[in-house]
């Protein structure tokens, strides 16, 4: 759990949202998320078990259709929230705070991904290079079977394909997914890891 909701302030939080109308488990969990523009998002597990709590206290009530609780805050619970406006207030402003420090972060982590991407692009596209000089460059084998040199060929067109297209998926992933920190630095020493074994394997 993100430090800003330690100290049993989830829990008032959620009496917040529960505040802005019935919800079940899962709309809880995808509107903390959002509020955290998708840096952070709290498991069922962290979830439930502080609702059930809260229902135990009789500060929210649930109804169960289709086999889902939707959650609903009860008198009792939204006394609680006017009692405590000042605390709500002050966690609204740090949830503030820690979203723009998990946005620098993400970014800063964004920019090494997109850079480690663009050595690797630039590493793949001189192994290219370097592979097709090779293949023009070094003189005919002496006369053998016709088949000697065509499984070599296929060989090296289908590296070629199978560049272009590691390429062009990395780079879509990129554009396209939204990474968490964790995902953010396993790229990163996945596409370290790929380009030192390319290295060892060209030289």
């Amino acid at each position: 759990m993100t430090a800003v909701f330690s100290h049993g302030r989830l829990r008032l939080y959620l009496l917040k949202l529960l505040d802005d109308g019935p919800k079940h488990g899962y709309e809880l969990i995808r509107l903390l998320e959002d509020r955290f523009l998708g840096l952070y998002a709290p498991s069922a597990g962290t979830i439930y078990p502080r609702l059930q709590r809260l229902e135990a206290e009789g500060l929210v009530s649930h109804t169960a259709a289709g086999g889902r609780k939707t959650y609903d805050i009860t008198d009792a619970g939204r006394a609680e929230l006017r009692q405590r406006a000042g605390e709500l207030t002050e966690l609204e402003a740090d949830i503030a705070a820690s979203v723009a420090d998990l946005s620098s972060l993400a970014g800063e982590i964004r920019s090494e991904v997109r850079g480690s991407v663009r050595d690797l692009k630039r590493e793949l596209s001189e192994a290219t290079r370097q592979t097709r000089r090779t293949r023009w460059e070094t003189p005919a084998p002496p006369p053998g079977p016709a088949s000697a040199a065509g499984p070599h060929t296929a060989l090296l067109d289908e590296f070629d394909k199978r560049l272009a297209e590691f390429t062009a998926e990395v780079g879509r992933l990129v554009r396209a997914r939204r990474f968490s920190e964790t995902q953010l630095r396993t790229a990163i020493r996945l596409l370290d890891g790929a380009l030192d074994g390319l290295r060892r394997l060209l030289r």
